[in-house]
């Protein structure tokens, strides 16, 4: 095995559905396999069955990702999720003075860039190169429009570091390319700097809205006042937009093996939450701002040649931050003393996929007064007013409601939850919710 540091790339996708990919059952489209590349990359590693997303909306969830910790910590991930509106403030994003994992990694001897969204903060109190990036390119907002690159108030929205930049090029494929040029021109640096290891963090904004495919530009005078794009779309757009990621995730992997760094890179992808309108959570209820299943469990895909069986499945539940955790411990760095973790490695499931460990996982949101705990097949919901106890060993879609059943049990997991979220600091009561569309709009799902 392989001794040198590996290393490390998250791939984050944005709305995605559990049961988007082929390798999570997902259906072909009219063009044909919706996600080779990713299933590929499952049968050649790890695919998590029981996988969470910190939190069923954006900013949150990547607060949790960049910090390992729990997201409810920061005012800034209060907001669910952080709106363009927000760009003058300086109190709505990732404090520049908290370590973080690209940080943590960094002055370990890591070189380290994002690729993607950000959604963490604007300029000039926040931003990547103030949280331990020391490259960026992509979006600061929460959605932009994939050939304008103008979020929801028409700002322009593309950056190189710090300074703006223009460009019409399909966003998607200008992640990818940069992803690779990167990669590319680091590994012909690194002989000249002591051959230091890499963390890349690759955010697509894909398959977010608007609805927009490479042969689509001309949706682009339709959606600058409308990003929401509520008129427009379908399932086949949606699918090719997968397409174009996971396109591009094949010419990273093919960067890596092309530069000789395949075998000892750590390679996950999962998504940010659950999915949207388009989406297939199959047979999962929900999607995202929801704390039922569909709002929360997503896709999580792992290779690491040099350590992976592949073709191997595991149970295991886990946290979006449990990978900051991984990733530290596979680079062995430790966390900042001041800042310990709330995630959890996990290294020893990478190593041995039939090893399962104990994780509790805890859930709360401000819209709907939502609250979810699971342990073990176990999980306690509360949406508004109403409480729920559901065996997810058998009813993963959460229709059989056991509170009554079984009182005890839910009682015990309602103080379990409450014993969680005394640990950590109240919702804000001037924290916002944006919704961004309403019954109004579409009928629930």
């Amino acid at each position: 095995m392989n001794t040198a540091r590996p290393n490390l790339i998250f791939i984050l996708a944005d709305d995605l559905g559990f049961a988007d990919l082929g390798c999570y059952g997902g259906r072909d489209a009219a063009f044909g396999p919706v996600s080779p590349v990713l299933d590929a990359m499952a049968a050649r590693g790890l695919r998590f069955t029981q996988g969470y997303a910190n939190s069923s909306v954006c900013s949150p969830t990547r607060f949790a990702l960049i910090t390992g910790r729990w997201q409810y910590r920061l005012r800034g991930a209060a907001e669910e999720p952080i709106a363009s509106a927000a760009r003058t403030s300086g109190t709505l994003g990732l404090p520049p003075q908290h370590p973080t994992l690209p940080s943590l990694l960094r002055d370990a001897g890591y070189r380290t860039a994002l690729v993607g969204k950000w959604h963490l903060g604007f300029p000039p109190a926040f931003g990547p190169l103030k949280s331990g990036y020391e490259e960026y390119f992509g979006p600061m907002a929460g959605a932009v429009d994939y050939f304008s690159h103008k979020d929801s108030r028409g700002n322009d929205d593309l950056w190189e570091g710090e300074t703006p930049v223009h460009s019409d090029e399909y966003l998607t494929d200008a992640l990818s390319k940069r992803a690779v040029q990167t990669i590319e021109r680091w590994a012909a640096q690194a002989p000249t700097r002591g051959n230091p290891p890499f963390m890349m963090s690759l955010h697509y904004t894909a398959p977010h809205w608007p609805w927009e495919t490479r042969e689509d530009r001309h949706v682009v005078e339709g959606t600058k006042n409308n990003l929401f794009h509520l008129d427009g779309g379908n399932i086949e757009t949606y699918r090719r937009m997968i397409h174009h990621m996971d396109e591009g995730i094949g010419q990273v992997l093919a960067a890596l093996e092309r530069t000789g760094q395949l075998d000892n890179t750590l390679v996950v992808f999962t998504s940010d939450n659950g999915g949207e309108r388009f989406s297939d959570n199959w047979p999962l209820v929900g999607g995202k701002m929801d704390l039922t299943e569909g709002g929360i469990r997503v896709p999580y895909i792992v290779q690491w040649p040099a350590v992976i069986r592949p073709g191997s499945t595991s149970a295991q539940h886990c946290l979006t931050m449990d990978w900051s955790a991984t990733f530290l411990d596979a680079a062995g760095v430790a966390p900042h003393p001041s800042y310990p973790l709330d995630g959890v490695s996990l290294l020893p499931v990478l190593k041995d996929p039939s090893k399962l460990l104990h994780r509790p996982l805890y859930w709360r949101m401000k819209h709907r007064l939502q609250r979810a705990h699971r342990d073990g097949r176990w999980k306690y919901l509360k949406v508004e007013a109403h409480e729920y106890l559901f065996d997810l060993g058998t009813d993963e879609r959460e229709r059989a409601n056991l509170a009554r059943k079984e009182p005890e049990r839910l009682a015990a997991m309602r103080t379990a939850w409450e014993q969680w979220e005394a640990s950590v600091p109240p919702i804000p009561e001037d924290a916002n919710v944006h919704l961004g569309f309403g019954l109004a709009d579409m009928p629930s799902r």
